[in-house]
């Protein structure tokens, strides 16, 4: 069983910064992709930005320039830098991890989620 905790969320006024985190533990065989997205209300849970074990990292358009993902592949961990965060990057951020278990099966594990409130 794999196990994801993410912490950093909370309440920010527009154009603060927040630092997301999400670290994966338990029956880990190998991690391919760490990722983030989002979820607001009445919407669609969307990717808000990806990153492979190798460092190639993907952004959606809303959040380039502004949000920067990074990993540490020996702690199982990736993060979010978030910058000039705006009301509307405001929504549940979901920590995604996708790879083996240490027997070999498919892991796909979501977090719980941690909220983000961007508002003055």
């Amino acid at each position: 069983q794999v196990q994801l905790v993410e912490s950093g969320g909370g309440l920010v006024q527009p154009g603060g910064s927040l630092r997301l985190t999400c670290a994966a533990s338990g029956s880990i065989g190998a991690i391919n992709s760490m990722g983030w997205y989002r979820q607001a209300p009445g919407k669609q849970r969307v990717l808000v930005a990806d990153i492979t074990s190798g460092g190639s990292t993907k952004y959606s358009d809303s959040v380039k320039g502004r949000f920067t993902i990074s990993r540490d592949n020996a702690e199982n961990t990736v993060y979010l830098q978030m910058n000039s965060l705006k009301p509307e990057d405001t929504a549940v951020y979901y920590c995604k991890v996708d790879g083996l278990t240490s027997w070999g099966f498919d892991l796909n594990s979501w977090g719980q989620g941690t909220q983000v409130t961007v508002s003055s």
